[in-house]
């Protein structure tokens, strides 16, 4: 007789009530939605909270987190936000256009521009509220997100980040992973018409990204996740921005944290590599962890993925005391003026 199949849990963390699970972190967790003009995205935020009393807690900069390919900031990769949050900052993240919650055809990205521009607009209603703006503030993108918070960073007016921080960003496609010429060629002859279509070649990207098994197992549940084979538009814009990115390493002067592993085979470490080399950023990092998948939060073994969570609190927590004003604020999020619509039974 065959075993049923025990059916997903409701959260990665299993099917505890989500107020419960936030609280016992020491998080205050609140979603909403915020209309761009590029469209509406799915927007959540993290604030640190007193473990016994539930009270606000001073808060002493704010991070804004982007995902990637595929993702969303549910499910897994809010345990950044949530580590983030419990190191006293106040933490908000976006879905992407065409990814989780926002608007769009799941897994399609026909302008990374208007990707990433929707998702900055978001991020800076929040930085210039008054109550963040005379508190450090950084962007944090991830993988295919890394790529998409370069591009928040060269669109921003100046002076407004005090720093971003990059985990295996897109820079490099590896080799293996190129989408073929030939194929994107052949496609684009077919005036637009191929742009969504689910058929670029399946490369295994969650498999060959996470390490831990059980992490993987957990990855491959979240309901949200885009699980059918690369749309052709999607890979030609992560082609073309890659590219465009490359040329613009020399126009970065941000200080900036860039951590990658050597293993990794979605996105190249060399473009890590390039960017510590090109940006002329006085203030730069990178590490490179040995023999580490591409997932290093999320897909690492525990005592790996808290190396490098380690290193990270390490380099914000320098800047803060190096680039911020020694001041710390306690804040409510919904104080915040920022022009958004609550979730309520999503």
């Amino acid at each position: 007789m065959v075993s049923p199949v025990p059916p997903s849990p409701r959260f990665f963390w299993g099917d505890q009530p989500e107020a419960e699970f936030y609280a016992s972190q020491g998080i205050k967790h609140h979603e909403s939605f915020y209309q761009s003009s590029y469209g509406r995205i799915f927007t959540q935020s993290f604030h640190p909270i007193d473990r016994e009393t539930g009270e606000d807690v001073p808060i002493k900069g704010v991070v804004f987190m982007t995902h990637g390919y595929g993702s969303d900031t549910g499910w897994l990769f809010q345990t950044t936000a949530i580590a983030y949050a419990t190191w006293g900052y106040a933490v908000y993240c976006a879905d992407l256009l065409g990814h989780g919650r926002s608007d769009g055809i799941n897994g399609y990205i026909s302008d990374f521009e208007a990707a990433a521009g929707a998702s900055l607009s978001f991020f800076l209603s929040v930085r210039k509220d008054s109550v963040y703006a005379d508190l450090p503030a950084f962007l944090f993108g991830e993988s295919m997100g890394g790529a998409a918070t370069m591009m928040m960073y060269l669109r921003s007016p100046p002076d407004v980040w005090t720093g971003v921080i990059l985990s295996a960003p897109l820079f490099i496609i590896p080799e293996d992973m190129k989408p073929s010429k030939v194929r994107l060629f052949v496609f684009g002859l077919l005036l637009g018409i191929a742009e969504t279509w689910q058929a670029m070649p399946d490369k295994k990207m969650v498999r060959n990204s996470i390490r831990d098994p059980e992490k993987l197992r957990i990855m491959l549940a979240n309901p949200r996740r885009y699980i059918g084979p690369p749309r052709v538009g999607t890979m030609r814009e992560i082609a073309r921005v890659t590219d465009y990115l490359q040329t613009s390493f020399t126009t970065v002067t941000v200080p900036f944290l860039a951590v990658h592993g050597t293993a990794d085979g979605i996105t190249a470490p060399e473009g890590s590599k390039m960017l510590y080399e090109k940006a002329k950023s006085k203030d730069k990092s990178l590490i490179l962890y040995d023999g580490f998948y591409h997932s290093l939060i999320q897909g690492e073994s525990e005592e790996n993925s808290k190396k490098v969570l380690a290193d990270m609190r390490e380099w914000i927590d320098e800047r803060v005391k190096r680039y911020g004003c020694g001041i710390t604020k306690t804040v409510k999020a919904e104080e915040i003026g920022v022009a958004t619509v609550s979730v309520s039974g999503e």
